[in-house]
């Protein structure tokens, strides 16, 4: 028998859930109105549309749910309850829960009356892995009871009065692992937590039930906040044991083990990892969209400390490659590769129809070639579905790279242009990413144009970046290929923009390109101001290709000189 899972509608729209898991906006308790409307912002620009406030934390203060409410994040609030220290673990810790159940009660009721009329708050939970104690939970299903019209609508007027109910509104559900979440029934059915095999995420072994409240990897911060928030005895990277198994074991410093690092076997490599882990993982979910799945919350989204695990952005709020990762999978409309099958998919979670639409997926070697391009005519995809659209044959050619990149593009026919662009790197079966390392090497020529405008304190940039470089070989189709290899390959910058030029002589991918922006002024070792806003960052491009983007951000207090902007990449 197949059991249930919760199924969240909008105006009666099913939603289908990309959500996560939030733990506390600062573990000191430094709480602000700004610090909140970032953290949400952030969520809203990794397109998600839950966060789950766990039980392990507390309830936010006003503002964060108002900011929820401006920027529709659904909200899945849990009481103050968690297995961790309530009744479960090992050894079993206080077993009846909090210490006085009135003083909690009382709590609890007080935070109902100050959150229910947000109406981004979606659902109570009684707590984490763990329901509250009988007589708790007892007295939350009482108060917490629908009111007749919510449960059953389509009956005439009730003569219930709403002033009897404390919410009325919204579900009660005991716990996370309950009544339609996990395998409904408590038992750790959640997770796993650690890195998985990018592919495993597509397929159909990979987890159970219907909904999953907690599934996470890895999650480093960028190098700089290492530095910036640890002594220099914590900037050295785990040491490597090798086994008579061959298997290499991570062994990381005591200060690492500490903030809850782990293992990526290549940490050098993290940013590149976080961002195949969370992208696949999101994939993964969406490719059974309906069919199996009606949600997923990641563990988690954010840190309110210094942590090295779990986390789409750090506590000094920069943005790990994840984070752009996530925010590709979870875009509305996606097209994506499944690792599993190799066959290309395109996820239409919107409520039209989308038609006279075309993919276009074209191969790129280290060598700069093109030696593989193809275009997918006539494609639609109806509203709310997943979409099976063709093979990916490149792997099975006779003559396929051990490790070569795929830029998958769905585009309007009409006038070409692109509504998803999802590019991977990629390496034949039995293969490994190896051949990466000496790409380093390459010099990949870039032009680059901003132009800036000061509104009051804050800056916005609109920078666009152009891979010079020429492939040496390109197999086209009738498609956007056509179109940019047709077209002047040499864009001349307006005068009164800024230009710079990154010198360069090889042809190839510009691969895994990150902005930051700096403040010169600052003495200390850590000059990035943050938060910044991306419309995108972690981005390749091909040969002849080039990409907009708008980066936002507050100049710090009493700077005089103009902040610099950063472009760092691979090669």
């Amino acid at each position: 028998m197949r059991l249930w899972s919760w199924l969240f509608k909008i105006n009666g729209e099913p939603i289908f859930i990309r959500g996560g898991n939030w733990i506390l906006s600062d573990g000191l308790l430094r709480l602000s109105k700004e610090r909140y409307r970032t953290d949400i912002k952030f969520h809203a620009d990794m397109n998600m549309n839950m966060i789950r406030c766990w039980g392990g934390g507390l309830a936010e203060r006003p503002e964060f749910y108002h900011y929820c409410d401006i920027y529709g994040l659904l909200v899945w609030q849990e009481f103050w309850i968690t297995g961790d220290v309530d009744g479960r673990g090992v050894p079993v810790s206080n077993p009846n829960g909090p210490l006085d159940h009135d003083l909690f009660l009382l709590c609890a009721r007080d935070t109902v009356k100050l959150l229910r009329n947000h109406p981004s708050l979606a659902l109570w939970v009684g707590g984490n892995e763990q329901v509250p104690p009988k007589d708790i939970n007892e007295a939350l299903n009482q108060d917490l009871r629908l009111h007749p019209y919510f449960a059953t609508p389509s009956l005439p007027d009730w003569d219930s009065d709403p002033s009897v109910y404390l919410d009325g509104a919204r579900v009660y559900i005991q716990g996370s692992m309950w009544d339609g979440f996990a395998d409904g029934k408590g038992n750790f059915t959640d997770g796993p937590y650690e890195i998985q095999y990018p592919e495993d995420f597509f397929k159909d072994t990979f987890y159970k039930f219907g909904f999953n409240p907690e599934v996470g990897s890895v999650g480093m911060p960028v190098a700089d906040t290492i530095r910036a928030t640890m002594p220099r005895e914590g900037w050295e990277i785990p040491l490597f044991k090798k086994g008579a198994d061959e298997f290499v074991e991570e062994v990381p410093s005591r200060m690492w083990d500490y903030h809850k690092y782990i293992p990526y076997s290549k940490p050098g490599k993290a940013q590149l990892v976080n961002y195949i882990q969370y992208r696949a993982l999101l994939e993964g979910w969406s490719s059974r969209m309906w069919t199996k799945y009606t949600g997923v919350l990641v563990w988690k989204n954010q840190n309110p400390w210094t942590g090295l695990r779990g986390q789409f952005y750090d506590h000094l709020l920069d943005q790990t490659a994840s984070f752009y990762g996530c925010r590709s999978a979870a875009e509305p409309v996606h097209v994506q590769l499944n690792l599993a099958s190799n066959f290309v998919e395109v996820v239409n979670t919107t409520s039209k129809k989308l038609s006279d639409v075309e993919i276009e997926a074209s191969v790129w070697d280290l060598d700069g070639n093109c030696p593989y391009s193809k275009v997918f005519n006539r494609v639609s995809a109806p509203p709310k579905k997943v979409v099976k659209v063709s093979e990916f044959t490149y792997p099975k050619s006779e003559n396929a790279k051990p490790v070569y990149f795929l830029l998958l593009k769905l585009y309007h026919v009409s006038d070409k242009k692109v509504i998803s662009r999802n590019f991977y790197w990629l390496h034949l079966p039995g293969k490994d990413y190896t051949l990466l390392e000496p790409y380093r090497k390459k010099q990949i020529p870039l032009k680059i144009t901003c132009d800036s405008v000061l509104v009051g304190p804050k800056f916005v940039l609109e920078i666009t970046v152009h891979n010079t470089s020429r492939a040496n070989d390109v197999l086209q189709e009738e498609g956007l290929l056509h179109k940019l290899f047709s077209r002047c390959g040499v864009v001349t910058a307006d005068g009164n923009r800024g230009l710079k030029v990154v010198v360069g002589s090889d042809p190839g991918v510009a691969f895994f390109l990150r902005f930051s922006v700096h403040n010169l002024e600052r003495e200390q070792q850590d000059t990035r101001i943050l938060p910044v806003q991306y419309s995108d960052n972690y981005f390749s491009l091909v040969p002849g290709e080039s990409m907009s983007f708008k980066i936002s951000f507050a100049a710090p207090a009493g700077m005089k000189k103009s902040p610099r902007v950063v472009l760092r990449g691979w090669n």
